[in-house]
C-alpha cells in the first residue's frame, strides 16, 4: 500500500466532510450553539457497536441529563469519517478510535478536538479472520493474500501491528480499504483472504472463517486499541456543562452494564436490531472499565495528570509514521493538549 501525503489526506478529508454527514445534520450551521425555539443543541456521533453509547441512547439518558437540549444521534461506519465530520464542525461529541484519533492530532492541522472519555477497550469484538479452506492458518500466511480493513480504523492499526509481529511488511500483502459491510459483501463473493473488522461484522465472517489473531491479544503485547469519545474545542469553549452532563450519562451507562445486564442486553439488542443471545454473546467479547477505572492512572487519568492513555495515544501515532501512516508522529505535548480532563473526577457521580 502506497503511503498517502497526510497534508493531501487532510485536504481530501476536508472537501469531502460536509458531504458525509449532510443528510443527517441538514439544516444545522457549523456554528449555531442553539436550534430554532431557543433550545441547545448536541449532536452526537456513534458507531453500531456494542458498547456503553448504546445504553445512553437507547435509554435517553443524555436527555434525562440536559432536558432542554435537542440531541441528535447520527450512526457513522468509521473513524475516519467522524474525523471527516469534525472537519466539517458537524458534531460536537463522537465516539472514535484510538487509531483514528491519533490521526487527527498529527500534522500541521490538527482536527479541533479532544478526548474526554474512554468508552470500551478493544478485546475478542475486533479480530483477524481468514477464510476457511484458504490454506492460512496463522498471520504469516498472508503474505501474497488480499485483506481487508477499514483504513485510518483500529482494525488497520492492530492489523498493521499483527503483520509486524509476524515479520510482514504492508507490501507483502494487498490490503484493500473497505467498511465493514463492504468487507462482508466481498468476503461473500469470494474476494478476499482475510479481513481485520470488528462486530457484528465479524461474527459473520466467523463463521466461515478461522480466527488467526484478536485485538484483545495485540492488546497484551502491549498495543492496545480503545473507542474513546471526542468533544470539539468549540464544545467545550461554548458548554462545558454539556460535556460534564454526558460524562455522567455515560458513567451510569458504563455502571448499567453490570448492575443490569439484562436490560443493557435488551438495550443493544434493540438499538442494533439483533436477538438477546447475540447481543448478549457481543457484549461478552468487550472490555468495559468501570468509570472509576477509566478515570484512573491506567487510562484517562484526571486534569493535569494524565493516564497511561496518553502514552497509548502516543505510541499509536509513533508506530503509524514508522508505517507510513503518517507524514510525522505528534510530539507527547501536542498529545497531551488533546486531553479534556477538567473536572472528570466529579463527573463520575
Amino acid at each position: 500500500m502506497s503511503p498517502v501525503s497526510h497534508g493531501a489526506s487532510r485536504r481530501l478529508l476536508l472537501a469531502g466532510a460536509l458531504a458525509a454527514v449532510s443528510a443527517a445534520v441538514t439544516g444545522c450551521s457549523s456554528g449555531e450553539a442553539t436550534v430554532s425555539g431557543g433550545s441547545r443543541r448536541l449532536r452526537i456521533g456513534y458507531f453500531a457497536f456494542p458498547s456503553g453509547d448504546l445504553l445512553v441512547k437507547n435509554r435517553k439518558l443524555l436527555e434525562k441529563e440536559l432536558p432542554d437540549y435537542r440531541v441528535t444521534w447520527i450512526k457513522f461506519d468509521s473513524g475516519a469519517a467522524v474525523n471527516q465530520a469534525f472537519l466539517g464542525k458537524s458534531l460536537d461529541i463522537a465516539a472514535l478510535g484510538s487509531s483514528p484519533f491519533a490521526r487527527g492530532i498529527s500534522g500541521g492541522s490538527p482536527i479541533p478536538y479532544k478526548v474526554a472519555w474512554v468508552l470500551d477497550v478493544a478485546g475478542e469484538n475486533e479480530a483477524l479472520v481468514a477464510r476457511k479452506g484458504s490454506g492460512i492458518v496463522d498471520v504469516a500466511g498472508l503474505r501474497g493474500r488480499t485483506v481487508a480493513t477499514p483504513f485510518a480504523s483500529t482494525s488497520h492499526y492492530s492489523l498493521l501491528a499483527a503483520l509486524r509481529t509476524a515479520g510482514l511488511k504492508p507490501s507483502d500483502v494487498k490490503l484493500v480499504d473497505l467498511q465493514p459491510q463492504a468487507v462482508l459483501a466481498a468476503w461473500q463473493r469470494g474476494d478476499i483472504d482475510a479481513a481485520y473488522v470488528w462486530l457484528p461484522t465479524l461474527d459473520e465472517l466467523r463463521r466461515t472463517g478461522i480466527q488467526l489473531t484478536s485485538s484483545k491479544e495485540i492488546g497484551a503485547a502491549g498495543k492496545p486499541t480503545l473507542d474513546l469519545a471526542v468533544v470539539s474545542d468549540d464544545l467545550i469553549a461554548r458548554d462545558p456543562h454539556a460535556i460534564s452532563s454526558w460524562r455522567k450519562a455515560q458513567a451510569r451507562a458504563l455502571r448499567l452494564l453490570r448492575s443490569d445486564p439484562y436490560g443493557s442486553v435488551a438495550a443493544v439488542a434493540a438499538e442494533l436490531g439483533i436477538s438477546a443471545a447475540d447481543a448478549r454473546a457481543q457484549l461478552r467479547q468487550g472490555v468495559f472499565l468501570t468509570p472509576e477505572q477509566a478515570a484512573s492512572p491506567d487510562w484517562l487519568g484526571t486534569d493535569g495528570r494524565p493516564g497511561k492513555l496518553l502514552g497509548y495515544v502516543t505510541d499509536t501515532a509513533r508506530f503509524l509514521a514508522e508505517q507510513r501512516q503518517l507524514d510525522a508522529a505528534p510530539t507527547e505535548d501536542t498529545v497531551r493538549k488533546a486531553f479534556y480532563l477538567k473536572g472528570l473526577s466529579d463527573d463520575l457521580t
